[in-house]
């Protein structure tokens, strides 16, 4: 039975002094403070800030080492990978069973407590599940069936409406639209447009940030707030910018200027020096006269020197807090050898390929197309690629590559969370050196000691590099690089990273992807769609 819902100027989450780090000892919350209220707000920042870890801690799958958290009211929480178990009735999924079992029950005439006490005041349980799947665009699923294979998509929509149903005070998301297609995705916008209460979303997907009240900025372990949506964050983002480059220079200038002082303080105290000395030498006053004033001149030069001295370490002390104001977020690099395909080369066929759960392809793809893959939720693009990659076997035809390939899932699939992120490297290209994977492991951003963490311990966009990493370190190098979904893990920075990394990229991509300003600025080639069971091409969206 749905919990009546608490007033919304009741409903909020408080973090106070909030500590966690990993079983290895790697940090990520210390003395962290956290205060939402009413309303949307957004909260983004880098891969491995902390965003989807804060979450679970809010939610209760993770327990602080150290701090409170304080949460008045209800609690529903969207994880970014909670794959449903397909032998769940849709109902059970929804966690209306009960309810619907005991209000059957009443229809056939069986009046006991029990029943009444299990439907409460929610008499009208199936109408809203129907009207809420219906909402999301599920309205094909039967509440008395079983998932079955659902999608990633479909998967997403319905613990969706499993907390719609439930109608939380406190509505935790992470990273809602990965997999959606648009469609649902508009749906989802729907629904968050329509929430009336605490609603705190991770996400990196643009049209969602801009229907949120406000946005948590998560950096450097504490966050900073924005009032107004995404673009009004960008805006006052710049302003700060701006002026942190300002004061840059301000700081800079600052601290080039004490050092000519002091440069110059030494210099006069050198000089006064050498005059005290000669007219001690001349003896042309009294001792007693010339060793008062020696004394005088010293002490004098002594509050000189420690004077440009404090104010040289405070204008460098300056100079570091601008210097970190100034945001300087690190950028993926990719330069390999032997990626490059010829013109023209032959580099993948499907012919007359038929793929498991139904999808017909026949496909022709030559060095250096970008491809992208697009279609609904539940239309085969995943099983298509998988197909390609040999993992699933097709129901008929055949898929041919003709140069060496790899795949990155949307579930990052190809680590191993017991090894680090070196030795998981090293397993895709053995005959390397470790100071040779080390030094292009640096390239994704792994440096040092980073490149030892072990891959169990990586956030979503860390992940996501490692991967990557590994993928593209691998011997022999890919000609074929096939990704599917491959921005569902990262925040908007690094997304344009990966765009700048694959820029360089030489070979063929084939991208699966609903992300289409993601997917434009990659310089998509031929556009395909798999609707209806045909894979065709399409004109550029």
């Amino acid at each position: 039975m749905p919990k009546p819902p608490t007033p919304a100027t009741a409903s909020s989450i408080a973090c106070t002094g909030l500590g966690f780090a990993w079983p290895d000892g790697t940090p990520v919350l210390e003395d962290f403070h956290l205060a939402v209220g009413p309303g949307r707000t957004g909260l983004i920042g880098l891969n491995g800030a902390g965003k989807s870890t804060l979450l679970k801690l809010i939610a209760g799958e993770l327990t602080p080492a150290a701090g409170r958290i304080r949460v008045a009211g209800d609690i529903g929480y969207l994880p970014q990978h909670a794959p449903l178990d397909t032998h769940l009735r849709v109902d059970q999924a929804l966690g209306i069973a009960t309810a619907r079992a005991a209000l059957h029950a009443i229809e056939r005439g069986d009046t006991g407590e029990e029943h009444f006490t299990a439907i409460g005041d929610d008499w009208d349980v199936e109408e809203r599940a129907r009207a809420t799947l219906d909402q999301l665009g599920l309205p094909s699923l039967d509440l008395d069936r079983t998932i079955g294979e659902v999608s990633g998509g479909e998967s997403v929509l319905l613990r969706l409406a499993a907390l719609l149903l439930r109608r939380p005070d406190v509505l935790l998301l992470d990273e809602p639209t990965n997999n959606l297609d648009r469609a649902a995705r508009q749906r989802l916008y729907d629904a968050v447009r329509g929430w009336s209460g605490v609603l705190l979303v991770v996400s990196h997907d643009r049209e969602l940030l801009e229907l949120v009240d406000r946005i948590a900025d998560l950096r450097g372990g504490e966050v900073h707030w924005y009032g107004g949506n995404f673009t009004a964050y960008e805006h006052a983002l710049a302003a700060e910018q701006d002026a942190a480059e300002r004061m840059l220079r301000v700081a800079e200038a600052d601290v080039q200027r004490q050092k000519r002082e002091l440069a110059d303080a030494h210099v006069k105290l050198a000089r006064r020096v050498r005059y005290g000395n000669k007219m001690y030498a001349n003896k042309r006053e009294p001792k007693i006269v010339m060793n008062a004033r020696k004394g005088e001149a010293q002490v004098a030069a002594g509050k000189h020197r420690i004077m440009h001295t404090e104010r040289l370490k405070e204008a460098r002390e300056r100079l570091d807090e601008a210097a970190e104001a100034v945001r300087d977020d690190d950028e993926i690099r990719i330069d390999l050898p032997h990626t490059a395909v010829p013109p023209g080369r032959t580099v993948l066929t499907l012919n007359d390929l038929t793929v498991r759960y139904g999808g017909h392809a026949h496909l022709e793809v030559r060095g250096p197309e970008r491809i992208a893959l697009t279609g609904r939720n539940g239309s085969g693009k995943t099983t298509l690629l998988r197909t390609v990659t040999g993992e699933i076997p097709p129901a008929s035809g055949t898929a041919q590559t003709h140069v060496p390939y790899r795949f990155l899932p949307q579930r990052l699939e190809v680590l191993d969370n017991d090894l680090t992120i070196v030795e998981n490297v090293a397993r895709f290209a053995p005959d390397a050196t470790n100071n040779r994977i080390r030094a292009r492991l640096a390239r994704f951003l792994f440096k040092g000691a980073r490149a030892d963490q072990q891959a169990g311990t990586l956030s979503g966009g860390e992940r996501f590099r490692a991967s990557l990493a590994a993928l593209m370190l691998a011997e022999p190098a890919p000609q074929l690089l096939m990704l599917d979904e491959p921005t569902n893990n990262l925040d908007m920075a690094s997304v344009r990273s990966l765009v700048t990394a694959l820029e360089s990229y030489e070979g063929v991509l084939m991208v699966v992807s609903h992300d289409l300003p993601f997917l434009r600025e990659l310089g998509i080639t031929r556009w395909t769609a798999l609707e209806n069971g045909e894979l065709t091409g399409i004109e550029p969206l």
